[in-house]
């Protein structure tokens, strides 16, 4: 191949790595601005942790990871209880949890989490998570903090912005041809964010005093044993989504990744990139299936793709204005959107309960469900020693697991 035809490929690839990122773009900045998160560093965290993966892949799978939705819950807590660093030391423990899975996948192949971890566990566990950030999501779109303690719009100027908002992610989600219809997030975020310059809601301020080219935010963790007990449980749900999410896209590309490289590779690198996001300050990364639906929809299977996507992440994460402009997005925006992320959480809790097609009135599966969700959304918490607590999601997961392994499956009930 000559070098014009060498130099016209890696334009095109890197073209298409940056729609990559344009696709992920707004669910990919949404968990920082929900957590109190430096966004800069979640560009930063998605790009190099996307590099880490390819490497422990091989290169072989197109994927891209960014920040993880399914954490966000236990973010906002640990935020506001322990404070950024030490919620990071539990972040960067969650992560290792994947390490261990990726290892027993290894030994004892992928039945050992189906018998650890199966729907009647992961369904309800899921749901808590979105359940329980409802009353987030619904503050916000009333224009109100997180915990409602605070109006910080009006709430009628706040409710029209944030169901205008809410419509338009919806619509384009329905209704959305090609490419456009992979961007509901940031077609959502955009229009509110219009509305609100008409209704003067955002101010340039801190866009002016922020620098075009600055270092991101970077974050080192603390130890806190409590943080880690608290966060750990939560990944047990994503890291039983990750097999989804590697099949589907197997389905996409026609490969069958599970067995090469292995869904033990690619669950390492999964929980590596989590643990070196939380290691400088950024969310725990998944893998996005938006960036599978771009890839689908363009039919460009090459991984190098995503290689580009993440060099555009890191790049993007030392552009200080962008931050500082992402910093100005009013709250009844971010809002609107969530109330349909929060319920589209729960619902996927939902449908691994519908697939597993359980009877979930037999009295075992009655059992597990019914305590994991009650316990997960009222908050019981359990002492273990004299300073710390273990409750919310993490407790509703240990026993989800707990009473999986020890109710006995009798099939006279």
């Amino acid at each position: 191949m000559n070098s014009s035809s060498d130099y016209a490929f890696r334009l095109r690839d890197s073209l298409l790595g940056a729609q990559m990122l344009f696709v992920a773009f707004g669910a990919l900045v949404l968990v920082p601005l929900l957590t109190g998160l430096d966004p800069n560093v979640a560009l930063f965290t998605a790009g190099a942790g996307t590099l880490l993966f390819q490497v422990i892949t091989g290169g072989r799978v197109p994927v891209f990871l960014a920040s993880s939705f399914a954490f966000i819950a236990p973010i906002i807590y640990g935020v506001q209880t322990w404070g950024i660093p030490q919620t990071m030391c539990g972040l960067a423990a969650a992560g290792l949890l994947y390490v261990v899975f990726a290892a027993l996948i290894h030994k004892f192949g992928t039945r050992v989490l189906e018998r650890l971890l199966p729907p009647i566990v992961i369904g309800p566990v899921i749901m808590t998570i979105g359940l329980i950030l409802a009353p987030v999501a619904v503050n916000m779109a009333m224009g109100k903090t997180g915990d409602g303690s605070l109006q910080l719009v009006p709430e009628g100027t706040a409710l029209f912005i944030s169901i205008a908002s809410l419509a338009t992610t919806v619509f384009v989600s329905l209704y959305g041809k090609g490419m456009f219809r992979l961007v509901p997030i940031l077609s959502g975020i955009v229009v509110g964010y219009a509305l609100s310059l008409v209704f003067g809601l955002v101010s340039f301020d801190p866009v002016a005093a922020a620098p075009w080219i600055a270092l991101p935010n970077f974050v080192a963790p603390q130890w806190n044993w409590e943080a880690i007990l608290f966060i750990v449980p939560v990944a047990i749900a994503p890291a039983i989504e990750h097999f989804g999410d590697v099949l589907a896209v197997g389905q996409v590309t026609g490969k069958n990744y599970v067995e090469k490289p292995g869904i033990h590779r690619t669950m390492l690198g999964d929980g590596l990139a989590t643990s070196m996001a939380s290691m400088l300050g950024g969310p725990p990364n998944t893998t996005y299936s938006e960036v599978t639906g771009a890839v689908a929809l363009t039919k460009v299977f090459n991984p190098a793709i995503m290689t580009w996507a993440a060099i555009c992440a890191i790049a993007l994460a030392f552009v200080g204005k962008l931050g500082a402009v992402l910093s100005t997005i009013p709250v009844p925006v971010m809002g609107g959107i969530m109330v349909l992320l929060f319920g589209a959480i729960t619902v996927v809790g939902m449908n691994s309960l519908v697939r597993s097609r359980m009877d979930l009135l037999r009295p075992r599966n009655l059992t597990i469900v019914a305590v994991v969700i009650i316990m997960g959304m009222g908050g019981m918490s359990l002492p273990f020693g004299p300073e710390f607590r273990l409750g919310g999601i993490g407790l509703a997961a240990i026993l989800g697991v707990t009473l999986n392994l020890i109710l006995p499956d009798r099939d006279d009930e």
